[in-house]
């Protein structure tokens, strides 16, 4: 554990070269110490970990990088670390991959995305400088990558602010449509308006902007951060965060939310994204935001996401870190529904340990587990209330609640009682509203401080953050009268 401090303005953006080794040695022996690192999941080697960037499949490996703080558990200096994966499930860190070393990055490489071609990875990324007054300046930055060796461009991609919007302005997603090449990104009007604006380019060198993209009627807040556009051979789907979205347009908790739409097809001549749905949030649950999508080059249109919020304070933070990304989870549109599950990779990546089927009334022990590192799936029948105890210590006191209501196809999460140290948050709660008066799946991936849970194989899905002391392994259920089938995995 680390000596809680207060970071000055200096310190977090104090460049890399400039922190002592002997700091970092003691940062990371915290870390490695830390009761609440996680088994299969991405998380930061040290400090921070949010966005994730770059999602690609390239020279027969998965590339993952994320938007990093490695000096302490805050937002400061961004860079961007990586990590690499056969199977999408277990990642090897490959340490830092863009530093904020030139004019164009020095107040941090912010969010960006990559895209295969030919022999190269090309990245695309944000790059933010502050000038005495602090005032932001944002440019479009690229880089190659050519056998894991990092190359930046020596000038911007996109060198200017267009007329009409403010320096926030960020987060480019490049992808290839009907031979041509598209950026869409992040963007403020002066009037405080989001905005996704979009560029397109021939040869993804020269870009020019054809204008902002007509998608919903509403205002989009004050911000739009984090597009991403996929499924256009498919179901088109727009994953974005819109700031200080108006909550009579969509009903969300945490400060900002991470939301979607579906449509028929997008006209890049007029600019329109046809035949949408309502706006709707990617997950139902605590943490998630920034979710990165693509279209892999095998068909399948993947997603990941930043689990942990930037206005909530996390017991972690002692051991000086903080953060993770979520499982990669496959994105399928079914009629007008999204549903999001973990990739079928996963399979060949964990074991059975019970399964059964048992009649429940009271309270039970459904497993003890030595470790909170595990797939716990649970079906419950029509028209039954109960309650699930999971990081659940054995005198009860101590636990992650899940509350569900299959008759009114309600499941509600409370985290107020997980662990002995508690998340300095508003709310504890969250919940995911599902069909009524129908069977109720849930299958709950748990790793040692993060739990998702799937509702009804991905129609929807609530992530959250938890931090239990590492004797809290009890799984509890509680209910009257009623069948329960249960399988327990254990994720190796």
């Amino acid at each position: 554990m680390l000596p809680q401090k207060e970071w000055t303005m200096e310190e977090k953006y104090l460049p890399y070269d400039q922190w002592s080794e002997e700091y970092v040695n003691q940062l990371r022996a915290s870390v490695q110490a830390s009761k609440w690192r996680q088994t299969f999941h991405v998380q930061p080697e040290t400090g921070l970990l949010n966005d994730p960037n770059g999602f690609s499949y390239h020279d027969g490996k998965w590339h993952l990088f994320y938007q990093a703080f490695p000096y302490g558990p805050v937002h400061g200096l961004k860079s961007w670390y990586k990590a690499e994966s056969k199977d999408l499930i277990h990642w090897e860190s490959q340490g830092s991959a863009i530093l904020p070393d030139t004019v164009y990055d020095s107040h941090g490489a912010y969010s960006g995305s990559a895209l295969p071609v030919g022999d190269d990875l090309r990245i695309f990324y944000t790059g933010n400088v502050r000038d005495e007054e602090w005032n932001r300046s944002s440019y479009q930055l690229g880089a190659v990558m050519k056998k894991d060796k990092i190359l930046k461009l020596e000038k911007p991609l996109i060198d200017h602010i267009p007329e009409g919007y403010t320096g926030h302005f960020r987060d480019p997603q490049v992808f290839e449509h009907e031979n041509s090449y598209y950026l869409v990104i992040g963007a403020q009007t002066n009037q405080e308006q989001g905005k996704i604006l979009v560029y397109h380019s021939a040869d993804l060198k020269c870009w020019s902007l054809l204008g902002p993209l007509s998608f919903i009627n509403e205002s989009m807040g004050y911000m739009i951060e984090c597009p991403h556009l996929v499924g256009l051979s498919k179901t088109p789907i727009l994953i974005f965060c819109p700031q200080g979205l108006d909550k009579t347009i969509l009903d969300y908790d945490n400060l900002n939310p991470n939301a979607y739409i579906i449509g028929d097809f997008v006209d890049f001549q007029s600019l329109t994204f046809e035949g949408t749905t309502e706006l709707r949030n990617l997950d139902d649950g605590f943490d998630v935001y920034a979710s990165q999508a693509i279209d892999a080059p095998d068909g399948r249109t993947l997603c990941v996401s930043w689990l942990g919020l930037p206005e909530n304070e996390y017991p972690v933070y002692q051991d000086g870190w903080t953060n993770c990304l979520s499982l990669v989870k496959e994105l399928k549109v079914k009629g007008n529904q999204l549903y999001q599950y973990p990739v079928e990779e996963m399979n060949k990546t964990k074991r059975l340990l019970e399964e059964k089927t048992e009649k429940i009334n009271g309270m039970v022990t459904l497993h003890h587990p030595d470790e909170n590192a595990y797939e716990l799936e649970i079906i419950l029948p029509e028209n039954q209330q109960g309650t699930l105890y999971l990081l659940a210590n054995k005198e009860q006191t101590r636990y992650l609640k899940v509350d569900f209501d299959s008759k009114q196809g309600l499941v509600e999460v409370d985290r107020t009682n997980v662990g002995i140290e508690k998340i300095n948050e508003t709310k504890s709660t969250r919940q995911s509203k599902l069909l009524p008066n129908k069977e109720l799946k849930m299958n709950i991936f748990v790793d040692t401080s993060s739990v998702e849970i799937f509702f009804n194989d991905g129609m929807k899905v609530l992530s959250s953050l938890a931090f239990p002391e590492k004797e809290d392994t009890f799984i509890f259920l509680e209910m009257k009268e009623s069948h329960v089938s249960t399988r327990f995995f254990k994720i190796e």
